[in-house]
């Protein structure tokens, strides 16, 4: 049988833009964690600290590679969740403060390449084999969505998105031997 037949796409509707809400919750993630951190670390510059923030700052990067997956079962799932980011930062900012939640996406899209894919399903695998260790790890999952909420914005917060994704492709591509 060849293996070169190709198999229908899944049709799953995307989303794919990410509102003032979902930025705003983005980074109250992150800052939820960064403060803990911050707090619990007197020399934070030491290798130990560090260490211990690197795990954030990685999950952080991966949410990020998950909403610019935009396809497939995965890349629904990020779509998803940057909905709900930004509908709770929507509802938040509006009823809370009587803001406005305006687009603020990047109006040109990163796209990761068909090793950067493979490079994700790698990550994604690692990613839930490290999680789920010793017992369900909620702070690295707030990360994972607060890359999501800040992969597609075009302010300084999407800067997560536009380094890690050439990156990831090129390693992807690579060490799939697409170079």
């Amino acid at each position: 049988m060849p293996y070169d037949i190709p198999m229908p796409p899944l049709d799953i509707a995307t989303y794919g833009l990410v509102s003032l809400g979902g930025v705003t919750t983005g980074l109250s993630l992150f800052a939820w964690d960064f403060t803990r951190w911050w707090t619990s670390h007197k020399k934070r510059l030491t290798l130990k600290a560090l260490q211990a923030l690197l795990p954030q700052i990685l999950c952080l990067a991966y949410g990020a590679l998950l909403v610019l997956s935009v396809g497939g079962i995965i890349g629904a799932i990020a779509d998803w969740s940057l909905w709900g980011t930004n509908q709770v930062g929507r509802v938040v900012l509006i009823y809370g403060l009587g803001a406005s939640t305006p687009n603020v996406t990047r109006s040109s899209q990163l796209a990761l390449t068909p090793g950067g894919h493979a490079a994700v399903i790698i990550i994604t695998v690692v990613t839930i084999a490290v999680c789920t260790r010793r017992g369900f790890r909620w702070d690295y999952v707030r990360q994972i969505f607060a890359g999501i909420s800040l992969g597609l914005a075009s302010n300084v917060a999407g800067i997560v998105g536009f380094i890690v994704a050439p990156t990831v492709s090129w390693v992807g591509d690579y060490v799939a031997g697409i170079l």
